[in-house]
């Protein structure tokens, strides 16, 4: 068996032709197409067809928020470091996870709740708009739903794609019963990688 030496960019190009080919008879707007080729190109999951899920203008608002400068809120180190932050940065927005913070590790443990948790409260004292990139923590979405009800909170989108078997589905489900718009990866999938992904793939639509 041969194995053949490619750039990174021919890499890419490839990967994303074979993905095309596989969805080309899929019946969605291009701009969320793009979110689902992005995500599949993360993942080699093409699962995504049928999990991937949309709240209605939910790109639309998305993006005009993030020409207009709007900050990145998300639940791990890992999905921060994914984020495409130079094309953010030109829009006037940043990302913040706050997971690493003494301050919020201390509350949490005060409180015997999730880090996770208190970083959604933190994100609420952020001057500007959000959109919330939660990929790990189902306790973010629950926390999340609790201060919107509250009205101490009003995010422009909520990237719900946190993976694992307990409470995710419950917790997804919140968000997607809610008013605010939404992407959400239904059932057990998702990760930091994916609500990465997510990002980069609205990022990349400016």
């Amino acid at each position: 068996m041969s194995f053949e030496l490619l750039k990174p960019k021919e890499i890419e190009a490839r990967s994303f032709a074979i993905i095309e080919e596989q969805i080309a008879n899929i019946s969605m707007p291009e701009q969320q197409k793009q979110i689902l080729k992005r995500v599949i190109h993360t993942t080699a999951d093409f699962d995504y067809i049928q999990n991937l899920q949309f709240s209605d203008h939910a790109i639309e608002k998305a993006l005009q928020a993030l020409r207009n400068g709007a900050d990145i809120v998300t639940d791990t180190n890992m999905a921060a470091a994914g984020i495409h932050k130079n094309i953010l940065h030109q829009m006037g927005g940043q990302v913040h996870c706050f997971m690493a913070d003494a301050d919020v590790a201390a509350e949490a443990k005060a409180r015997n709740i999730t880090r996770a948790m208190i970083c959604m409260e933190k994100a609420c004292t952020l001057q500007k708009n959000l959109i919330f990139a939660i990929g790990n923590a189902p306790t973010a979405l629950y926390a999340l739903h609790q201060l919107i009800q509250a009205g101490n909170v009003h995010p422009v989108l909520i990237i719900a794609v946190p993976v694992g078997f307990v409470n995710v589905i419950e917790a997804k489900k919140l968000i997607m019963q809610g008013k605010t718009p939404y992407i959400i990866a239904q059932g057990n999938k998702g990760g930091s990688n994916v609500a990465a992904a997510i990002c980069n793939a609205l990022l990349y639509q400016l």
